[in-house]
């Protein structure tokens, strides 16, 4: 992290042995120390040499990130107490990390780790569980975390419009989705 200059990071996911990889960007490339940036198309998701923001570059998951000191004092202030999951938080983690986000965030593919896929919130744990609950409580979790994510949204952009001073500093990029 700190030979690539890297302020902001989280260790590659191995493509064969995890189960669950929901972002490209954060799949092991076994030819590189560590990257910055995924080209890939689907859906409305457009990452080429253009794009300027995440997922397609200075972005990481929320799972695993590991911070410098600097970056770390700036996302403590982003997280919020009262949400439980974080959701959109990842997609503003690259306002912490001390200059250009394209340069000072990346995946390193020299330490990786494996997604095993199981849900931490809401079942999926246990086979004694009945799959109807199962699928029930998952729900609840998405309908709540949907809710957090529009809240962390409406907090940042008040935070936003209370701060005459604040210029944001990747204001025009290829906005992917937030």
């Amino acid at each position: 992290m700190a030979s690539e200059g890297l302020e902001i990071s989280q260790p590659a996911l191995d493509p064969d042995q995890s189960l669950d990889i929901h972002h490209r960007i954060t799949v092991r490339d076994r030819k590189a120390k560590v990257h910055r940036r995924v080209y890939d198309v689907r859906g409305s998701l457009n990452c080429s040499n253009e794009s300027t923001g995440p997922p397609c570059t200075g972005w990481v998951e929320g799972m695993a990130p590991v911070f410098s000191r600097a970056a770390w004092k700036c996302a403590w202030h982003l997280i919020q107490n009262d949400l439980i999951h974080g959701w959109g938080l990842d997609m503003k983690l690259g306002y912490c990390a001390q200059g250009d986000r394209t340069k000072k965030v990346g995946v390193i593919d020299t330490e990786y780790i494996v997604h095993q896929g199981i849900p931490s919130l809401g079942g999926g744990g246990s086979v004694n569980k009945a799959p109807s609950k199962s699928l029930d409580l998952r729900a609840h979790i998405r309908r709540q975390s949907t809710a957090e994510l529009e809240k962390f949204k409406e907090r940042w952009d008040q935070a936003v419009r209370e701060d005459k001073e604040w210029v944001d500093p990747f204001e025009g990029y290829t906005r992917i989705r937030d």
